[in-house]
């Protein structure tokens, strides 16, 4: 099948190297011609586990190509995925105006039917506007048809993910559509990861719910952990506890520093405010909203019960907004970075793999290229991302580098009892 992939960011790219994997001749579109020609020429733009190898391999064979052509990109597929970004505005709401450019090319230079597919998160009711774009900018009437096709790929695991859906929604009003999705889609569909037809509200909305739900569940354990510090319990052994329910299960029931990136902050306002539209309540997402705002630098208080943070240098660990990434939008590590500055901390960091981004938006820091290196001198230690680096250094080490054995450690990866016995002062959360 020919298909287009109109974005190429986490989504697009994954999702196209996906396709061009199972067979398909698939075109990448992007507007930026610098990215373009770094993909051309076998230059991957995002770090993602396993995509390095299957991008390169169909590079080489020429089932995946890169332009900036909107009118051969259109032309020349029979189904157009749009996979531009959707980013909030100032009041929330997804900012639909890269979808709407799309919807308008692919009017004016569609040649012949088209299936175009919403795969970027968008509120419910955008594949009515969509439709109603393409509709206007067409020179004569050529039929088509518009489908959401929801992504649901986790960063750092966004190719598993695509090759082993838990499952694939499509929502369509069309059956000629529906054939032509269940066809590129069959090779992926198992039993047990079904693909699911709905109608394309229902699908618009699913994207949403999912990622409210495991938003909840996040906001949930943190504002718990509050409870657990304050009445001497440990949220681990709470999380397990309530885990081993099989009607709950275990999966984002970690206290931490809260969630980040690009989908979870954002699609949670999208949805308060698409629900405030329709004139529904949505107390309970506000909440899950603003226990997560909180969240993010209670780290920052931890320490200041500890010492003044005036004066004092702190050493990050960690800055993507989750390992195995190096996205760092909306990452935890940029508000309590932030935060420690404004109190007068020098700030000391390293990330396996996102320096290169922090270094764009973060200044006034250094950085380095070790953990051991990092603390070196340093009066406190805060750890914000879980990369898996992390979990077994030699603590006796670090303890002997730094000015003040002082660790926060923002995931709770490291066992309480045995950073004492090393003699740090350790603080955790929830615990």
């Amino acid at each position: 099948m020919r298909l287009t992939m109109v974005g190429t960011g986490y989504v697009g790219l994954v999702s196209g190297v996906g396709f061009a994997n199972l067979g398909n001749d698939v075109i990448c579109l992007d507007i930026e011609e610098e990215k373009v020609n770094r993909l051309s020429n076998g230059q991957l733009t995002i770090y993602e586990p396993g995509l390095e190898e299957i991008f390169a391999r169909n590079l080489k064979d020429k089932r995946l190509t890169f332009t900036t052509d909107t009118q051969k990109a259109c032309q020349k597929s029979e189904v157009i995925f749009i996979c531009v970004g959707t980013p909030p505005n100032s009041r929330g709401e997804a900012d639909l105006a890269a979808v709407k450019d799309v919807a308008a090319f692919i009017g004016k230079y569609m040649n012949d039917y088209k299936v175009v597919v919403n795969k970027s998160t968008v509120p419910v009711g955008t594949a009515e506007i969509v439709r109603n774009i393409i509709r206007k900018h067409q020179f004569e009437p050529i039929p088509f048809d518009v489908v959401s096709n929801p992504e649901f790929l986790r960063e750092g695991a966004a190719v598993k993910d695509f090759e082993n859906p838990d499952r694939i929604i499509v929502g369509t009003d069309s059956d000629r559509a529906e054939k032509i999705m269940s066809s590129l889609y069959r090779s992926l569909a198992r039993t047990e990861r079904p693909i699911m037809l709905t109608d394309i509200r229902s699908a618009e909305i699913i994207k949403y719910a999912s990622n409210a739900m495991l938003a909840t569940r996040i906001s949930f354990m943190n504002q718990l952990a509050h409870f657990c510090e304050k009445a001497g319990a440990d949220i681990t052994q709470v999380s397990r506890g309530m885990g081993l329910d099989a009607r709950i299960g275990s999966r984002f029931l970690h206290a931490g520093l809260g969630y980040g990136g690009s989908c979870f902050p954002k699609d949670v306002k999208a949805l308060i405010s698409t629900m405030e539209k329709y004139g529904c309540d949505t107390d309970l997402f506000q909440a899950v909203d603003r226990i997560n705002d909180k969240q993010n630098t209670t780290v920052v208080e931890k320490l200041q019960s500890v010492m003044p943070i005036e004066g004092i240098t702190v050493a990050i660990w960690g800055i993507s907004f989750k390992p195995k990434t190096d996205d760092i939008r909306e990452a935890p590590s940029i508000k309590i970075i932030e935060r420690l500055q404004d109190l007068g901390a020098e700030i000391h960091a390293f990330d396996p793999i996102a320096m290169d981004n922090a270094k764009k938006i973060l200044k006034d820091i250094e950085f380095f290229s070790n953990p051991y290196d990092t603390v070196c001198g340093c009066d406190a230690l805060i750890l914000v991302t879980e990369w898996d680096v992390f979990r077994n250094l030699d603590m006796k080490r670090v303890k002997n580098l730094m000015k003040r054995p002082v660790i926060i450690d923002g995931r709770n990866i490291y066992a309480a009892e045995a950073m004492k016995e090393n003699g740090f002062t350790y603080l955790s959360i929830g615990r």
